[in-house]
This record gives C-alpha cells, sequence and structure tokens, in this order.
C-alpha cells in the first residue's frame, strides 16, 4: 500500500475524519478517479475550504492549461512523481496531457491513435469519439488506465483500446493496450467497438481496471450493457459481463462504483425482450472479474421495468452512488436515479431481484440522466445531492430509521448539466456542494450543502469558462478547483494568504463489504433479433449574430424522427421553441430541449428559440430528414 494512503480505522482518532457516503473521507492530494472514491461520493476533504475563503474563490489567471480536443471527462491530480504535482487531462481527439499543477504548462502528451468521426457511426452526439471517460490511475505501479475509440483508416475499422501508460512519462506500459473487441466475451455476446461507447468513469478495484459502457445516442446498432474488467498485473487476463438483451447500456458518468470488494452499475432500457427481463433497468452487483451470480441477491429491477423499457425510461439515468447510513436499516445502501425522475435506495448486501426498492420517491421535475450524484456526511444527517436536466441542483437527507427514508433537504435554480462535487474541511465540517453551469452559464457555482445557501456565486468576467461539455465534474487538490474544458483546463484558487494545508495522512478505507453470494451457472437465454435503429446524421445551422445561438442535431430512435436543440447567450428564465413558424413549447429549460416529433418519413424543420419576453430571437437551425 501507498505511504500515503491509510486505513481509514487507523487514523480517525488522531486526525478526526469522519466515514463519508459509505466509503470514505480524504484529507489527501491524489485524485485518481472519477468523483475522488469508489463510492462515486465526489467528497474532497481541504481544510482550506472553508465558506469565507470559497466566497472569495478566483479564476488563476496565470495557470495555462491549454490542451486540445474536446472534453467530457474529468481531470486527475497526481503527485509523488519527478515531475511534481501534475493535472492529467483526456480528450476527444485521442489526447493524453500532463499538466504542471501550478503553471498549467505541458509536462507530457500523447496522441493515442486517430478518434472515431461520427460520420462512421450509425448514431452519437460527440464528434469525434476518442476518449469520453474519465480515466483512472494506479499509484503503486503509477500506471494510468484509459480507453481510446480509434480507427486506423479513417473510420472504416473501429476500436476500443484499453491504454495502461506510466503517469510520469507518457510511455505505453508493457502488454498494453488491450483491444476489447478481441479480448471481450460473454456467453456467445462478443463486443463490437462500432455499437459502443465508453462514457462511464473506470474503476480500479482489486488489481483489475473495469471500463463500461453503452451505445451512442440513438440507440442504433445491436449493442448492450457491458463492464470489461483487465488484471493490471497481467492484460492478457480480461473477463466480461454484458445484458443478454440488445440495449441496457450503462450511461452515467461515473460509471463503475464500489464499495471496495464488489462493483455496481446501472443499466438503461433494451429491446425485443418478450417481456423477460434479460439485465436492463438494473442495479447490477459484480463480483470480482467481473462475475455475475444471476442470483437476486445480485440484482435489483423495478417491477414496472417492462413499461419503463418501452418509453426509454432508464433506471440507469444516473450512475450508481454507494451510500452508508449509520443507524438506518439497512444501513449500507446503493443509490439510482433514474429518467423516471425518481430515487431508488437498495440494500446492497440483498439487491431483491424484480421487487420494490428499500425505499422510492420522486425527486425531480425534470428528467435525470448521465450525470454522477454526491453524497456527503454533516452533522445534520446524510445526504445525496444531484443536477437535473438543466433547471436546479437539489439536496435530499436519508433518514435513519427502518427503513432509510428520502426527505426533501433543498433545491437551488442552476442553469447547465453538470456534476456535483463537495468540499469539506474535516470530513463532515462546513461542507459545500459545488457545481459548474455546463452548457448553460459556465460559471462555478458553491452552495452551503445543509441549506443550499449560496456560497460561491461565479464571479466576474475572468470566472467564465468555455466549452464546457454535459455531465462534467471537477476536482479539489491543495486549496484549488481544477475543471476540464474543450481546449482548456481551468484552475481556480482561494484567495492569497489561506492557508493551503499539507495533508498528513490519506484516509482512504474501503466501504464495508458487501456480502458475496457464490457464483451459479445461470442459463443465459438468447434474445429475439432486433431491428437497427436508422440514425441520420444532420447538419448543425450556421449561427448568425444575434442573443442567441441556436444549434440542432437531428437522429432517429427506432424510426421515430427526434431533435436535440441546444442554445447559449442572453436568455431570460422561459424561452419559446418555435418549430416551422409554429410555437411548441415555452420552457424553462436553460439551453437545452429535446423535440420528440415521432414521424418517419422525409422532411425539413426549422427551428428558432425566442426569449418568452422580449421575444428576441435565436439564429435559424435546419434538420432534414
Amino acid at each position: 500500500m501507498p505511504e500515503d494512503r491509510i486505513r481509514l480505522r487507523s487514523v480517525v482518532a488522531v486526525f478526526g475524519f469522519a466515514v463519508l457516503g459509505g466509503v470514505q473521507a480524504d484529507a489527501q492530494v491524489n485524485v485518481t478517479q472519477e468523483h475522488n472514491n469508489p463510492s462515486r461520493d465526489g467528497v474532497y476533504v481541504d481544510a482550506a475550504f472553508t465558506p469565507s475563503a470559497a466566497a472569495n474563490l478566483t479564476r488563476d489567471l496565470n495557470f495555462n492549461g491549454t490542451i486540445s480536443g474536446n472534453v467530457y471527462a474529468q481531470p486527475l491530480y497526481i503527485e509523488g512523481g519527478p515531475n511534481g504535482p501534475v493535472i492529467i487531462a483526456v480528450t476527444e481527439s485521442n489526447n493524453v496531457y500532463a499538466l504542471n499543477g501550478t503553471t498549467g504548462t505541458v509536462i507530457w502528451q500523447r496522441n493515442l491513435g486517430t478518434p472515431v468521426p461520427l460520420s462512421f457511426l450509425g448514431c452519437g452526439n460527440i464528434d469525434p469519439v476518442g476518449i469520453t471517460s474519465t480515466p483512472v490511475v494506479d499509484l503503486a505501479s503509477r500506471a494510468l488506465f484509459l480507453d481510446a475509440f480509434t480507427t486506423p483508416d479513417g473510420g472504416t475499422t473501429k476500436k476500443h483500446l484499453i491504454f495502461s501508460l506510466n503517469v510520469d512519462t507518457g510511455a505505453t506500459n508493457p502488454g498494453w493496450p488491450v483491444d476489447v473487441n478481441t479480448a471481450a466475451h460473454y456467453n456467445s455476446i462478443t463486443f463490437a467497438s462500432a455499437v459502443q461507447e465508453d462514457r462511464g468513469a473506470l474503476a480500479l478495484v482489486g488489481g483489475r481496471v473495469y471500463v463500461a459502457y453503452s451505445a451512442y445516442v440513438g440507440d442504433c446498432g445491436n449493442y448492450h450493457g457491458w463492464v470489461v474488467g483487465v488484471d493490471i498485473n497481467s492484460p492478457s487476463n480480461v473477463m466480461a459481463w454484458a445484458t443478454t438483451a440488445i440495449g441496457g447500456g450503462i450511461w452515467g458518468h461515473g460509471g463503475v462504483a464500489s464499495d471496495g470488494t464488489n462493483m455496481f452499475v446501472v443499466t438503461g432500457n433494451t429491446f425485443n425482450t418478450g417481456g423477460n427481463w434479460m439485465g436492463g433497468e438494473a442495479i447490477i452487483r459484480l463480483q470480482a472479474g467481473p462475475i455475475w451470480t444471476g442470483q437476486p441477491t445480485d440484482y435489483w429491477v423495478p417491477t414496472n421495468w417492462l413499461s419503463l423499457d418501452n418509453s426509454d425510461t432508464d433506471v440507469g439515468g444516473v450512475s450508481a452512488t454507494v451510500i452508508d447510513v449509520p443507524g438506518a436499516t439497512p444501513s449500507q445502501l446503493v443509490l439510482a436515479l433514474g429518467k423516471d425522475r425518481n430515487a431508488y435506495l437498495l440494500n446492497r448486501n440483498n439487491l431483491g431481484g424484480i421487487t420494490a426498492p428499500v425505499t422510492q420517491a420522486s425527486v425531480s421535475g425534470t428528467t435525470l440522466r448521465g450525470t454522477s450524484a454526491v453524497t456527503y456526511r454533516t452533522s445534520q444527517g446524510t445526504y445525496f445531492a444531484f443536477h437535473d436536466d438543466g433547471n436546479a441542483v437539489t439536496a435530499y437527507k436519508i433518514t435513519a430509521t427502518n427503513p432509510p427514508g428520502i426527505v426533501s433537504a433543498w433545491s437551488m435554480g442552476q442553469s447547465g448539466r453538470g456534476s456535483p462535487w463537495v468540499t469539506t474541511t474535516d470530513g463532515t465540517n462546513n461542507a459545500i456542494v459545488w457545481v459548474a453551469g455546463v452548457q448553460g452559464d459556465q460559471r462555478l457555482h458553491g452552495y452551503n450543502a445543509d441549506t443550499g445557501a449560496v456560497v460561491y456565486t461565479g464571479g466576474g468576467s475572468n470566472e467564465l469558462m468555455t466549452g464546457t461539455r454535459q455531465w462534467n465534474t471537477g476536482i479539489v487538490a491543495r486549496g484549488r478547483i481544477y475543471f476540464g474544458a474543450d481546449n482548456k483546463v481551468y484552475a481556480f484558487r482561494l484567495p492569497t494568504g489561506t492557508p493551503t494545508p499539507t495533508p498528513t495522512a490519506t484516509a482512504t478505507a474501503t466501504a464495508t463489504a458487501t456480502a458475496t453470494a457464490t457464483p451459479t451457472s445461470t442459463p443465459t437465454p438468447t434474445p429475439p433479433p432486433s431491428p437497427t435503429p436508422t440514425a441520420t446524421v444532420t447538419p448543425t445551422a450556421t449561427p448568425t449574430p444575434g442573443q442567441i445561438i441556436l444549434t440542432a442535431r437531428g437522429y432517429k430512435v427506432r424510426g421515430q424522427q427526434t431533435v436535440d436543440l441546444s442554445w447559449s447567450g442572453a436568455i431570460s428564465s422561459n424561452v419559446d421553441i418555435y418549430r416551422n413558424g409554429v410555437r411548441i413549447v415555452t420552457t424553462a429549460n436553460d439551453g437545452l430541449y429535446t423535440d420528440s416529433i415521432g414521424g418517419r418519413g422525409h422532411a425539413t424543420y426549422t427551428y428558432q428559440v425566442c426569449n418568452a419576453g422580449t421575444q428576441s430571437c435565436s439564429n435559424q437551425a435546419t434538420v432534414t430528414f
């Protein structure tokens, strides 16, 4: 075990750390993974982040941070090597960067192959597709693991390659990369990179790196939800699990969560099941490997799963979060947030099969999809918080009862679709929930974690970021916040004179391990053939000068026409959306709307977005099917 990673129980008495979210409280420096911890709790302990200091956070204009490519992945922060503190950033251009953690200048840079152009995919909304998910670092071997989507011939051949790079030099470690196309199999199912997208963050548990896969936006092709596990010391040792049915993608930004022993993923809708459940709309618990026993202890499915399937209302709207609630029965939980706007809490020792959850509650007025939630503990109790689909950052408290309940704590209007994170000075005190208004106001925001009161409001013109991407999240290290955006990593720092403590020990205990069932062989039904949806790649409208800039992208979901609209600029609280000159909706969604038209024939649609009050309008955006 590296010298800066100490079992939590051995340091609690000395340093006063507290267990957060069922896994850990980190008085740490190194940020090795998505949301800081295997539980995906999103908690960072930094004594410098008092509310008064955080209120005066400013962007470090001397931090360079220049990179090349679009960014959907969280950056990482690594110390202990020959280059001093480094920021690791990855882009959709398949570029990997190590930046100086203080100056933001490039220490080393690698390109891992040509990314895949969107025009060579059946559907999607990222162009090009390269490195989408957040990597993970093993500090003991100083190895960086990531998935890169590549094409050696400009798009015809497509490969997901799992790389291991030396975090100090960028050199590829011996035996890597792993070609997932040839290495991953589950029963009679083989992996097909052309229809699989890696959105969720990688996890490192027990010497194996785990990578989760979904499909591209539009659900085209015969894809599956996959988790692929690779032995980091013997990369030829590859194991995998996949949904039996077509579909069931693992979409959330957090990817694979873990209690330190088992892995948890949440799947989306499946197709053509004939009414037989085959892996979709579920929380799945995987043992090391990954191995899935097929027993009800290792999966949970809502009783209305088939209805959710038919309406594309994924239980797996948000990635899994592992939570412990002392005093509750059960106390060892896992959280899923669904596109049906519900929060589900399950006993992670016994998920229960197709049944009612331990607790569920309607927690949002809009869809929940794509993001990571956070969980944290204060003197007031245990919370989880999330950003819904464009309107608000919301926190709920989990009651220490039998069974635990879900009680509203606070909600604050917040544009964008970012994944939040949390700072606390000692594990329970001065907790602040942070979020970036990605594809919204593009600013950082901080809220009192107990009350929702504003701590940081985004500051002045220097605090504005550009090119932020949906569902992304920031990190905290040594009194700074780092956030990755297109072509840029931004750094924010506390006021000059704020003490930045040097951590003495990193409390990184794993959560209480859940009971592990003995694997038994489970017959795997063969899914019936599924029609492949045809997606139409449509041009994005060219912006014209004006107060609002609008873009539109059309695609087909199982033959039905759908258009994603996004806009930015001077927007009032409500906007009117016009299709072919007719107003179709007035909405408060900030910068995002999906128009599910439903038609199948050839058609052209012209859109405008107008401020509902002033009627100042955007440029026109046209989509042709």
